[in-house]
Parts: structure tokens; C-alpha cells; sequence
């Protein structure tokens, strides 16, 4: 077997095992589940199933596949997520209306653009520039929507009045560090991306970044604290929070985080295998930045910046694995409970604006609209969660969200200056 065939084969399974991987996370739903979008922030999981084997259609198989037909071309636009260069689309908090096409319909989509894609991958001759690009890109992209879809699962599930559970699995025991201070010294530290492997364009360029002296916590926040901080009034004190964030809590009436529930003078949370009693030493997921801000300033704390969060996870992320968050035990291949503290709980809120790095460049067309036209209004999150498949943690990978939102496994590692 010459290299080129070596590499083929195992490009084609690589592209199976992710695609494959997609599908399998949702097994568990049925037919009711695959149009629900509760929310305009939600994607319902038919969609994700489309608009994934969209992108690999849309940007490979009709620039580089010769005589390539379209599964229906209707799809473009119901598919098409965000990218004003592919043309005009179907609104985002329109996905939940499309009771057609059917599930079925999309099943055979994805087996449609599976089979071209395996082709042109075995037809191949040598790289191909462009396409070796887009490819790696939808793979990432790919994966990111797994996460996405998992996030979207629980968020559908727990808006159901019944609370159905996703999955079953069992919770191991809690084994979170004992609450500890790394100390970062000052001085000039390098932050982003650098090396041969795949990393987004906004993970670039790496660059120096001066950092004064600081210490981080060795855990995440728990859940036993955040309730601490709910019994001192921390949502009635609006000496805690931003204005803007203020509002949001009064508007909101928000009064616990996401998926919390209080029964009985009992609190519960809503997991994936269904509602469950709140332990106190799981790592705290489900909130906003409002929120998470708030907490660090009624600990008279302060959340790390993105550079600082990076530099501590150099330095220390071999440290502190943590099996506590019962939800790393979700049953698939990608996930394991097994993961540095600093990789694989929540998504971490710093206190970082997303805005690009020194001497970033926007890629000209689709590629640019991946990530820098997002560049606005958004914090960054580090570190990945239960639902980020492995491959995807690293130091430098820069997550990004709305400060209001809470849907995804979002929580708090403290920081102070010294």
C-alpha cells in the first residue's frame, strides 16, 4: 500500500467516524424530538443533521466533484446557517418550522454526500489546496455541531413538562481537589496558537501579552458555593452586578441557574439522564456571565482574563484531574470523564472581549465568515466541556458567546490579582 493510499484510507475513515458519531448522538430521540426549537438560540437536531452534510456539499462537492448533483436544491436555503456569501436563507428562529422535509429525508441526504464525499476523498491524486482546507474546516465543524447538539438536546428536553431523560448512565464519586491558589508570576507571557496541527483563524496570531501577577484557582466553582452565594441574596444585591446585567436578572426574574429546580425546599437539576438531586461538589455548569461575575465580586474575586486563563493552563493543565461532573459520563466514544481540570467540565468564562488578535487576518469569502464577523458583543469562554469532543481541547481554543446566555456547560474558575 503506497502513502497516498495509506493517507486516502484513513482520511475516509477519519471523515466516517466523525460523521457517524453525528448520527449516533441522536439514536436516543424520537421522531417528536428532531423539530423542537424551544428557542431562537436552539437548533432543532434535524437541522443540525442537515445543515452539517450542507456544508460539506456546499463548499466541496459542487466546487470539486465533477458532474456533482445536489440532494435537492431547495436545501441551500432552508441549510444554509449564517453565511451571507452562499446566498439568502430561511430565518434562525424559523428551523423549528420545518416539519419537512422529514427525518427519514435527511437520513438519506447525509448517506447522499457520505457517498460523494468518500469518492472524491478516493479519487484524490495528491493534496489539493482549498479543498484540503474546507475539508479539515468541516470536520472541526462538524464536531463543534455535536456539542451543539448535545447542548440543544438537554436544553428541548428540560423544556418539556416531563422532564424526560436523554440517556441513562450511572454517576461515579466526586473527587474535586481541595480549593488551592496557583501562583502566576508577572511578567511577558505568549499566548495563541503556533505549530503545523488544525486551529481556527481567531486562535491566531500568537502574540505577547504582559501579564501582571495573579493567582487562579486550581478548581472550577461548585455548586455548594453558588448556593451560598443564592442564600446571601446574591440575585436580590444589585451591588454585585454589572447595570446591564442587573437588568437582565430583574426582566428575567432569574433566581437560580439554567435547569435548576427547587422542590420541597430540595434542589434538583435537570441532567441528561433526567432530573436529579443537585450535588454540592459538582463543578457549577448552565450560566451566564451576568451571573458569573457577579458571583466572583461577592467572593471578592474577579474572573481571569483569556491570557491569563491560557497561561495558567500551560503551566498547570497536567494538574487536578477531576472525574466529578456527572455528566462525563455521557456514553460515546468522543467523551471521557477522565480530563484536566482545566479540560472538560464547563466552558470557563473569562472576562475577555472577543475581538481578534494583533495582526489576525479575515479570510476573504466563507472561510471569513466563520469566526471574525462575530467579533462583537461577545465574551470569550476557555477550556471545553463534557460535550467538546476530545480533539477539540487545547490552550488556545477560543470559545464565545452573548453574556445572557446559559444553555451551554458555562461556569466559573476564580481569579485575583496580587
Amino acid at each position: 500500500m503506497t502513502d497516498l493510499t495509506k493517507c486516502k484510507v484513513s482520511l475516509i475513515e477519519r471523515f466516517k467516524t466523525i460523521r457517524n458519531q453525528t448520527v449516533a448522538l441522536t439514536n436516543p430521540l424520537m421522531a417528536e424530538d428532531f423539530v423542537c426549537q424551544p428557542s431562537v438560540d436552539i437548533s432543532p437536531p434535524k437541522w443540525h443533521l442537515g445543515h452539517s452534510s450542507w456544508f460539506f456539499e456546499n463548499f466541496i462537492l459542487s466546487k470539486y466533484k465533477q458532474d456533482y448533483q445536489p440532494f435537492d436544491k431547495a436545501y441551500h436555503f432552508i441549510f444554509n446557517s449564517y453565511y451571507d456569501s452562499q446566498g439568502s436563507r430561511i430565518l434562525r428562529n424559523k428551523r423549528g418550522g420545518l416539519n419537512r422535509p422529514p427525518t427519514q429525508q435527511i437520513m438519506a441526504y447525509r448517506e447522499h454526500v457520505d457517498q460523494a464525499m468518500a469518492e472524491l476523498l478516493e479519487d484524490r491524486t495528491a493534496n489539493q489546496g482549498d479543498l484540503d482546507d474546507f475539508l479539515e474546516l468541516g470536520l472541526q465543524h462538524e464536531q463543534q455541531h455535536q456539542e451543539l447538539l448535545l447542548t440543544d438536546i438537554k436544553y428541548i428536553f428540560a423544556d418539556n413538562p416531563l422532564l424526560p431523560a436523554y440517556t441513562d448512565y450511572v454517576v461515579g464519586p466526586n473527587h474535586q481537589a481541595k480549593q488551592a491558589w496557583l501562583e502566576i508570576e508577572e511578567g511577558i507571557s505568549q499566548i495563541g496558537y503556533t505549530g503545523s496541527a488544525f486551529a481556527f483563524d481567531n486562535e491566531k496570531e500568537r502574540h505577547k501579552v504582559y501579564l501582571n501577577p495573579y493567582r487562579i484557582s486550581n478548581r472550577l466553582v461548585n455548586n455548594e458555593e453558588f448556593l451560598e452565594f443564592m442564600a446571601d441574596g446574591g440575585y436580590e444585591n444589585f451591588e454585585y452586578w454589572l447595570s446591564e446585567g442587573w437588568e437582565w436578572v430583574k426582566a428575567n426574574q432569574i433566581t437560580s441557574p439554567l435547569y435548576w429546580f427547587l422542590s420541597e425546599d430540595e434542589w434538583y437539576a435537570f441532567e441528561l439522564n433526567g432530573l436529579q438531586k443537585l450535588r454540592g461538589e459538582d463543578p457549577l455548569a448552565h450560566i451566564s456571565y451576568f451571573e458569573a461575575d457577579a458571583f466572583a465580586r461577592w467572593k471578592g474575586k474577579r474572573l481571569p482574563t483569556e491570557a491569563e486563563w491560557e497561561q495558567a493552563a500551560v503551566l498547570h493543565g497536567d494538574l487536578n484531574r477531576s472525574t466529578s461532573f456527572s455528566e462525563a459520563q455521557i456514553p460515546q466514544a468522543q467523551l471521557s470523564a477522565d480530563h484536566p481540570n482545566f479540560f472538560g467540565a464547563v466552558w470557563e468564562w473569562t472576562s475577555s472581549d472577543y475581538a481578534p488578535y494583533p495582526k489576525y487576518s479575515q479570510a476573504r469569502g466563507a472561510l471569513g465568515e466563520y469566526n471574525g464577523k462575530f467579533m462583537v458583543n461577545q465574551k470569550v469562554l476557555r477550556g471545553g466541556s463534557c460535550a467538546t469532543p476530545k480533539s477539540h481541547f487545547r490552550p488556545t481554543y477560543r470559545n464565545f458567546f452573548h453574556p445572557q446566555l446559559r444553555w451551554q456547560f458555562s461556569g466559573i474558575r476564580l481569579a485575583e490579582s496580587v
